[in-house]
């Protein structure tokens, strides 16, 4: 592959509906879109994934949107890659700034499975010709609007149920879902939003039989989630703190959780979820693919990933309708019962929808 053009677009994607966490609500998904091209007419689409304020992580739209447009792009144009896993030395003197990096990786896979004339999954190495997807649910107004919410979901046939809570909206809201539907495959989501003297309070959560606790303390935290670990039963999925295969390493040894979401856009793209992945299996750790209300273009890219066998829960991969009313590829990703089917053709498996792209893009910039 030899890049000889990017192209940067600032999109704003309506959403059907305002989604809330413990730190935000957001009615557009504002996103960056990267367009690479290779000198052999091949055109590869990443997505950054960081959010409009720094709330998940320290990166931010338009953070990431210089930072590519004036440092990483200028540096990729003309290089000589043979496989997207060489990226990170290009990029070696930029520290962290992961979803910046994910996105230009995620495009040079686009581009090299188009390449190979094979689907981004089997060139990733992945073993599943669909993907189950489980359904992630903003915070609910009271418990019993939630009950109602999860109901809804259930009756469509999902299986695993994520609540996403914060102090003040926790143990009521998933014990009233829990009593409702006692074998449901439930889990909370917090965003981060607890410290070390919230522990007795998540302890409580052991009552409700959850399948996880998502990311309960401070991003990057490692030896607290390793002390929460040892005094409940609930395995705790670690989401913000594994930014890295050594995150990864770490979280092993010190016992900080049984279970990965990882996401493509944290990690710094499709090679490290990769690596991320095989090492977990490895130490029986499980692992599935987390989202960042992302649209079409990582949203294909996660579903491939998650073909990889080291992924065994269900996973956030809603289909596009899940957010959206239109989404920017063609065709849109569909749900088929509570699974995903992978694209069989080559590359990340669609197309651009140009005339929403086109409507929604607020900015587009251009690096030869």
């Amino acid at each position: 592959m030899k890049i000889i053009k990017a192209v940067l677009r600032k999109v704003d994607i309506p959403l059907r509906a305002p989604f809330e966490t413990s730190f935000t609500r957001m009615d557009a998904k504002k996103t960056v879109l990267l367009e690479l091209h290779d000198a052999d007419g091949t055109v590869g689409y990443g997505e950054v994934s960081a959010f409009e304020i720094p709330f998940y992580n320290e990166e931010f739209r338009n953070g990431a949107w210089e930072l590519l447009r004036t440092q990483m792009l200028p540096k990729l144009m003309g290089q000589e890659i043979s496989h997207p896993d060489e990226m990170y030395k290009i990029f070696a003197g930029i520290r962290r700034n992961n979803m910046s990096k994910s996105a230009v990786n995620c495009a040079l896979w686009d581009i090299y499975a188009k390449q190979a004339d094979q689907p981004l999954a089997r060139a990733l190495g992945g073993t599943k010709s669909r993907v189950e997807t489980g359904v992630s649910i903003g915070i609910q107004k009271d418990p019993e609007t939630l009950v109602k919410v999860v109901n809804g979901y259930l009756e469509q046939g999902y299986r695993r149920i994520k609540c996403k809570i914060k102090p003040g909206k926790d143990y009521d809201y998933l014990a009233a879902v829990r009593a409702a539907f006692p074998e449901a495959m439930l889990m909370g989501d917090a965003n981060s939003a607890y410290r070390r003297t919230d522990f007795d309070m998540l302890k409580k959560l052991d009552d409700l039989n959850l399948i996880m606790i998502e990311q309960p303390l401070e991003p990057g935290d490692l030896i607290d989630h390793a002390d929460l670990q040892r005094t409940i039963k609930t395995p705790v999925c670690l989401d913000e703190s594994v930014t890295s295969l050594d995150d990864t390493r770490k979280m092993i040894r010190l016992g900080s959780g049984r279970i990965i979401n990882i996401k493509v856009a944290r990690v710094g793209g499709l090679t490290v979820a990769k690596q991320i992945q095989q090492l977990a299996s490895e130490n029986g750790v499980e692992c599935w693919c987390g989202g960042m209300i992302d649209s079409g273009v990582a949203r294909a890219e996660n579903v491939a990933i998650a073909t990889l066998p080291g992924y065994t829960l269900p996973n956030d991969i809603a289909p596009s309708q899940r957010y959206f009313e239109r989404d920017i590829i063609d065709p849109d990703i569909v749900l088929d019962g509570t699974f995903i089917d992978v694209m069989d053709v080559p590359g990340m498996g669609c197309k651009l929808n140009m005339d929403n792209l086109q409507e929604f893009t607020l900015e587009t910039a251009m690096i030869k």
